[in-house]
């Protein structure tokens, strides 16, 4: 897959659009007069080497196909969209910089936000520093939310700790002689994975559900067979990954190859993408995920989204992709209520209280956000069944019934 490496790539979308909140096919309205005529232009910084290669560039992909959409149909308040990206390479501290950088030299109108919470919390800071409104994609860990952000907004449906919230529902109300006994717990030392593996050990724990396994690796792990022979030795009712995609593919492999057959496996970020059942090797089957979107949704622009990202890239959209797209619509709609998208403190003021008063149509549903910039909504989860991706939980949204136990890998 090509990739991305240069450290600044300016992208101008021209024929684009999109409209966020309420009605999101409306073309923006025209800019008032002394308001700037010239593209409105915004900084990103992603990590699109290193560590979140991966879903960096889906997150790209997702601001790529909201600004065409976008630029087809005649810009924000009538300026066509330049998206400015660069490299951040999955470092904290670059990200910082990128950010300073595109406020301060490249005099950027807004900012979107990158990938993971370990690059969302000090590209936030810098963002907030200047005043600036700051919707992210993927910065879910509850850290993101105790730094006294009053500008940060997370654009999916929940934070990272509630993320399996409907699976660990669902596995508390089991019958007694059908419920899980133990649990064994791996997660990438990163604040979403451990979040969200953390968020369901915590709920199954205080439900009597023993923790047998409890582990944390670097980012740069690849070798995860002492992990999976731990766990292997616990025998565990259930195994649960906190991981991106380099590690859920390591960790499932791993414990493949010991033949560790646990009543269900459940593993972040890394099952919802579309390499995961090649990555591996045939052992996605009645793997479950928390996903904060479905292609079969019928929620705001989603139809139009995956259309347009299979004209573009020529593949199936993913979660990340939607991640990044919502970021869009959420500033879009802010942009058009306040009649502005400029750098000026009235206008982020403006965007700020709209976003965080408002309730927003997006490829994810329904957003609305408390006063730290959570958002109030809840994750689904799906499952490969017979080799296809299906939404079991809620039982409501769901496409077909939660497989329980897995089978053997």
């Amino acid at each position: 897959m090509a990739r991305l490496i240069s450290r600044l790539v300016i992208i101008s979308m021209c024929g684009l659009a999109l409209t966020a909140c309420a009605k999101t096919d409306e073309p923006g309205a025209a800019p008032s007069p002394g308001q700037p005529q010239g593209p409105v232009r915004i900084g990103i910084s992603l990590p699109l080497t290193g560590d979140f290669s991966e879903p960096g560039k889906g997150i790209q992909e997702g601001y790529q196909v909201w600004a065409d959409r976008v630029n087809a149909k005649g810009g924000l308040l009538g300026r066509k969209v330049e998206l400015i990206f660069r490299d951040d390479a999955s470092d904290p501290n670059r990200v910082s910089s990128d950010y300073e950088s595109l406020i301060t030299q490249d005099k950027v109108d807004l900012v979107f936000g990158p990938f993971s919470s370990r690059l969302v919390i000090p590209a936030a800071k810098v963002a907030e520093s200047y005043g600036m409104v700051f919707v992210e994609p993927a910065g879910a860990a509850k850290e993101v939310f105790e730094q006294g952000f009053k500008r940060l907004f997370y654009a999916a449906p929940a934070i990272a700790d509630d993320h399996y919230d409907y699976l660990a529902d669902h596995l508390i109300k089991l019958p007694e002689d059908q419920r899980p006994k133990t649990a064994a717990y791996a997660s990438l030392d990163d604040p979403f994975a451990q979040g969200t593996a953390y968020g369901l050990r915590d709920r199954l724990a205080e439900a009597g559900i023993k923790t047998v396994v409890d582990e944390v690796y670097p980012p740069e792990t690849t070798d995860f067979s002492p992990i999976a022979a731990k766990i292997a030795a616990a025998k565990p009712d259930l195994v649960v990954g906190g991981t991106q995609f380099e590690d859920s593919v390591g960790l499932v492999r791993a414990l493949q190859e010991l033949k560790v057959q646990p009543k269900l496996a459940a593993f972040s970020t890394g099952p919802t993408l579309a390499e995961f059942p090649d990555a591996v090797k045939g052992a996605a089957e009645h793997i479950v995920s928390p996903v904060g979107w479905s292609a079969a949704s019928t929620f705001t622009g989603n139809e139009e989204m995956v259309r347009r990202y299979k004209e573009m890239f020529g593949g199936a959209a993913n979660e990340d992709a939607a991640n990044g797209y919502t970021v869009g619509q959420i500033v879009e709609a802010a942009v058009t209520a306040a009649g502005c998208a400029d750098p000026g403190k009235e206008c982020q003021d403006k965007l700020t209280e709209h976003i965080r008063q408002g309730t927003f149509d997006t490829v994810v549903g329904p957003l609305s956000f408390d006063d730290k910039g959570r958002p109030e909504q809840a994750h689904m989860i799906q499952q490969y069944v017979d080799g296809k991706i299906e939404i079991v939980l809620p039982e409501q949204a769901g496409t077909a019934d939660l497989v329980y136990p897995k089978q053997a890998w």
